[in-house]
């Protein structure tokens, strides 16, 4: 190995990288936490240490240059092995300290992460959880979070899930609308009732039809991707919407729509990196969501 010739700085690298996935030397300076004139000195010295131009200025944006195209795959590549060897050195962490990143659906961390957390604390009150509230698939092999709670099981070999178990979901709306428009008795009744429209109103409806429900996109008239905000909308009375039991029951004021129909399901699967699972903080974690969790859908 003739390790004369390694010379660049890995900073350098990443600069080089996060600028090319990001798109910009601004973007990519905010992703990495630094300023802006700092990111692009680092950039600047990336090219002059391998003498190869990597951006050309199109307008006022960044572009690759065919061999700044080429050697970005070699980055991309050495961002892989950072990432697994940071993955296996964590696992091999047996403090009782330090961040772990736990990411769920923006309801479950608002509705029920607080209360889990709060007794986790009592066990391990020197860990700094950090919640991640997202309704997309947080990348745990990117170090995106530690840990996963999903309603799907992953594929990638490299993650391990626990399926916690299945947790029902019923219609709701707050006693005010009923008061307004009536209760539905049948799912004709609740097919022309109004609904609150979460991400992606067509993927409900197509949601609906097996149910017997069949609305249109004209029925949602209060709309957000946020599920905490499509809850505070449906408490407000503004319409119908589809919520998980467990964070539906003790709400005042909310009313469970036609029992007997047959009721939403939906699997919770608890997520984590095979790295990660043998490091002690991801562990108790870990089981201690499982037990939680497994206490609210069972």
């Amino acid at each position: 190995m003739d390790w004369k010739n390694v010379t660049f700085d890995w900073n350098q690298a990443r600069a080089v990288l996060a600028t090319a996935e990001q798109g910009s030397l601004s973007a990519a300076a905010a992703a990495l936490g630094q300023t802006q004139p700092t990111l692009s000195r680092q950039v600047a010295a990336f090219e002059t240490a391998l003498k190869v131009t990597v951006f050309e200025r199109v307008g006022r944006g960044l572009t690759l240059t065919p061999a700044g195209a080429e050697l970005i795959n070699h980055l991309q590549d050495m961002r892989d092995a950072a990432l697994g060897l940071s993955l296996a050195a964590s696992g091999q962490s047996q403090d009782l300290e330090g961040e772990v990143r736990i990411t769920g659906s923006d309801v479950y961390a608002a509705m029920i992460l607080p209360d889990i957390l709060t007794q986790l604390r009592r066990v391990a009150p020197n860990l700094i959880i950090d919640v991640v509230a997202d309704n997309q698939i947080q990348d745990l092999q990117r170090r995106e979070a530690d840990i996963a709670i999903r309603h799907v099981r992953p594929e990638q070999p490299e993650l391990i899930a626990r399926l916690i178990g299945h947790a029902s979901g019923s219609f709701y709306a707050h006693q005010s609308y009923l008061d307004r428009h009536g209760i539905p008795r049948t799912v004709e009744e609740l097919s022309a009732c109004d609904f609150i429209g979460l991400a992606d109103v067509d993927r409900m409806i197509d949601y609906f039809k097996p149910l017997g429900i069949h609305v249109t996109a004209n029925q949602f008239k209060a709309r957000s991707a946020n599920g905490v905000v499509a809850w505070e909308l449906a408490k407000a009375g503004l319409g119908v919407l589809p919520m998980s039991d467990l964070v539906a029951q003790d709400c005042p004021g909310m009313v469970r729509l036609m029992p007997d129909l047959k009721m939403l399901s939906f699997p919770f699967w608890l997520t984590t990196h095979r790295e990660l699972h043998t490091s002690a903080r991801i562990r108790i974690v870990f089981d201690h969501l499982a037990d939680a969790l497994r206490s609210y859908v069972n």
